[in-house]
Parts: C-alpha cells; sequence; structure tokens
C-alpha cells in the first residue's frame, strides 16, 4: 500500500512539473532547482542535473551492431497437412467385437484398431481387423462395442502431427514480397516465449476478393506435439537478414508528427536524434540513419525529456544554482 501511494504522489508531482513548464514556459524541480526555457525557436539538447537525472529516473543503452531480420507479421491458423490424415473405415456390414485404441493414443502403420464381425453366414461369422492406414494419434473415435457398422462408416481418424499447416492471410499490397521458400518465424499464444521455425511451401493461386488477402502455406515442425490444429498464431515472414545492424531497445524510440527520434545522451545533455527505422522485432529497432555505435540512448524517462525538449529546457544558467 506504502509503495502505491508513493509511486502516485511521485506520479503527481511529475504531471505537475511538466503541465506547468508548458503552462508557463518555466519548469521547477525538487529542491528549487530550475530550467531554464526558450520562448520559441528552435528547440535546443535538455540539460539535467545529476538530482534531475535521478528524479526522471534515467536510463540509457548503447547502439550496438546486432543480428536483425526485416520481417512481414502475418494472422494465421494451424491447420492438419492434408496427406498427413486419415479416415478409417470398413467395407462391410457387421457389429463392433474389439476396440483396441483409445482417443489420444500413438498408432503404427498397420496396427490393429478394431477387430468387426461380418453379418455374413459363417460358424463362426468371419472378423475383420481394421488397422491404422499411417502412424499418427487417434483424434476420433466413433465407435463403441457392440455398435453395428455399414460400409464406409468412419471409424477413426488418425493425424500425423510431426509435421503442421499454418495457412496465413497475405494483403494484396504486400503480396511481392513474399516468396516460396522464405523462412518464418511462428508465435503462438501457448507458449510466449518460443518461437517455432516454419518455411513457406505455397502461395495459393486466388485471391479472396472480400478481404483483398491470398492464403499463404507454411509447413512446421512440430515433433514435440506442442502446437494444435485450430490454433491461432503469428506467422513473422522473414524477408531480409542482416547481421549486423545497428539497433536499438524498442523502447528508445519515440515518434510525434510521423517522425521517429530518439534521445542521446552526452553528458549531462540530452539530444533530439530523428532516426529511420529498418527491421523491427519483439525487443529491438534497426537504425538505418541518425546514430552511429556507441550512443547512448535514452530508454527509460525519454517520454519526460520529449515534454522537456517541447519547451525548449535548458541548463541553468549562472546564478541559479540549486537550492536546498
Amino acid at each position: 500500500m506504502m509503495m502505491a501511494l508513493q509511486q502516485r504522489i511521485r506520479a503527481i508531482l511529475l504531471t505537475s512539473v511538466f503541465l506547468g513548464l508548458l503552462i508557463h514556459a518555466q519548469g521547477v524541480f525538487a529542491h528549487g532547482e530550475e530550467i531554464e526555457v526558450s520562448e520559441g525557436g528552435a528547440k535546443g539538447p535538455v540539460h539535467l542535473t545529476p538530482q534531475q537525472t535521478k528524479m526522471l529516473e534515467i536510463k540509457v543503452a548503447k547502439a550496438t551492431n546486432r543480428p536483425m531480420a526485416q520481417m512481414l507479421g502475418l494472422n494465421g491458423q494451424i491447420q492438419l497437412l492434408p496427406d498427413a490424415q486419415a479416415d478409417v473405415s470398413i467395407r462391410i456390414s457387421g457389429s463392433v467385437t474389439a476396440i483396441d485404441v483409445n482417443l489420444g493414443d500413438g498408432v503404427k502403420t498397420g496396427q490393429r484398431l478394431a477387430t468387426v464381425q461380418s453379418r455374413l453366414v459363417g460358424n463362426p461369422p468371419p472378423s475383420v481387423a481394421v488397422t491404422a492406414p499411417i502412424a499418427g494419434i487417434i483424434d476420433a473415435r466413433n465407435i463403441n462395442l457392440g455398435q453395428a457398422v455399414e460400409p464406409n462408416t468412419v471409424l477413426f481418424h488418425i493425424s500425423n502431427r510431426d509435421k503442421l499447416l499454418v495457412i496465413a492471410q497475405v494483403y494484396e499490397e504486400d503480396l511481392g514480397k513474399v516468396k516460396v521458400g522464405q523462412e518464418v518465424n511462428i508465435h503462438a499464444l501457448s507458449y510466449p516465449k518460443l518461437v517455432f521455425p516454419g518455411k513457406v511451401t505455397l502461395i495459393e493461386p486466388n485471391l479472396d476478393p472480400l478481404t483483398r488477402t491470398v492464403n499463404l502455406r507454411i509447413t512446421l515442425n512440430n515433433e514435440k506435439e506442442l502446437l494444435k490444429p485450430g490454433m491461432f498464431v503469428r506467422a513473422n515472414v522473414i524477408l531480409a537478414h542482416n547481421e549486423a545492424a545497428l539497433a536499438v531497445p524498442n523502447t528508445a524510440l519515440l515518434q510525434a508528427d510521423n517522425e521517429q527520434f530518439v534521445f542521446v545522451q552526452n553528458g549531462d545533455e540530452y539530444e533530439r536524434v530523428d532516426v529511420k527505422v529498418g527491421a523491427v522485432d519483439d525487443d529491438y529497432s534497426e537504425i538505418t540513419d541518425g546514430l552511429v555505435p556507441g550512443d547512448l540512448v535514452v530508454t527509460q524517462g525519454n517520454r519526460e525529456l520529449y515534454t522537456l525538449w517541447l519547451t525548449g529546457g535548458s541548463k541553468p544558467q549562472s546564478g541559479q544554482e540549486e537550492h536546498h
């Protein structure tokens, strides 16, 4: 409770400070520290004392070279591969006399699944063993002991889930970016820390006239069987690789008036620098223009710095010393 109250008080104080900066063109920090505010004109760097830096909880990170990939994010849904599933039926009429497998069981090709006693005349009546046409798991069982079955009745459904299919939708304007063979990173809500690699295997020939999208087929490995048919996923198609991209944490980037920028620290000075952004992943953004390796970019407190920058905040002039 005390921690939450302190955080609320701090938030109120910070809000008051920045509103004062915007309204009166002069901001007052803790302990009577003042920041001179320019009246219009070009906005220069923001200067902070160590106490002000601590109050704003400024944190920085270096712009560094790291592997990055330019990706196209698509929404998709997992399905079974058409050739990795089978309906199991029988060609005779009869009754089920034995069932050897249950829902969820793994089976091998040729394994007996059930026995059906024929209605043909005989002493005893002939029996037929129902076997698995493919290896996989029993994901549907449609019979019970003693049940009468007819020819072509589907008794079981078997699916092999070592590989799965993702159907993702590509908008018309992005169609030229995707190609068969491109690598894809699949993300599922059920496993937020895992990435499932896949590959584009087919770009379907028809465009949906209502959604203006084309289905993209992506095949992925699923040896551990973590993924299930029907799951919604995010598919990031890798369009290009850069093994030494200059990158900064995503938290360093700000955007206003259709411009993206960061604040670069140089001692007690924080300068707004406009940047151009390339590839983006979950944690980092590639910077194609505006920074050099080693630049210290603000990753926390940058929004507060932007508020100060808007008012033209600068270092206290001579005579405006810190008061206690």
